[in-house]
């Protein structure tokens, strides 16, 4: 295996959702730049590109998103049984404020025209193009040392009005994104108890789905 390759595999690895270790910073323009570019060079059905990103740094903005954000996060805890509630309450499930910058990343259905090469039987593929450039996003800034974290805590309807996002566009994901003081080794969900992962023997299936 060469270096290359080697960091490749390094980058996927210490990938992770970042929460809790942003360090206040705001991220400078230029990376920011070289990681959207990162996002805007992932793969599309039919060449759609049906990404758009929405930069938020407006400190009184990111905390009116954080506090829809702990409405949502407190709605969810009340639903839980009181073991899973003791689980999940130390859990830190966004860095809104604390990392300084959010993108929200849309997806237009439109773009592209209507008659979109591979989209003709599984539409779904358009979301999963706008995804796509999620995971580029998120694999650039990680090397760039630079914290990314996906909050999903909140309401479609509040984030569109928010950005100003009008139908059929739909805002798909808010991520937190800023320099950080380390990535944990272990992710969150796993350190806290929430959930294991599974090992990838798991979910290899030879031929057929066999559950």
């Amino acid at each position: 295996m060469t270096e290359e390759t080697e960091a490749v595999y390094r980058t996927i690895f210490a990938r992770r959702d970042v929460r809790a270790e942003y360090t206040g910073e705001v991220i400078c323009a230029d990376t920011l730049n070289r990681i959207l570019s990162a996002g805007h060079a992932a793969p599309s059905v039919g060449n759609s590109q049906p990404w758009d990103f929405v930069i938020i740094q407006d400190r009184n903005r990111l905390a009116e998103f954080a506090a829809h954000v702990a409405e949502r996060r407190k709605a969810f805890a009340d639903e839980l049984a009181d073991d899973r509630k003791e689980v999940f309450n130390p859990i830190k499930i966004e860095g809104i404020r604390e990392s300084g910058t959010g993108i929200v990343v849309t997806f237009d259905p439109r773009r592209g025209g209507p008659n979109i090469l591979g989209r003709h039987t599984i539409d779904d593929t358009g979301v999963f193009s706008a995804v796509l450039a999620i995971q580029n996003m998120w694999l650039a800034a990680t090397a760039e040392n630079i914290g990314m974290g996906w909050v999903s805590f909140y309401e479609e309807e509040f984030l569109r009005s928010f950005i100003g996002c009008p139908d059929p566009i739909r805002p798909i994901a808010w991520l937190c994104i800023g320099p950080v003081t380390h990535f944990e080794s272990v992710p969150d969900l796993q350190r806290f108890g929430w959930r294991d992962a599974k090992p990838l023997s798991e979910v290899i299936h030879r031929e057929v789905y066999r559950g």
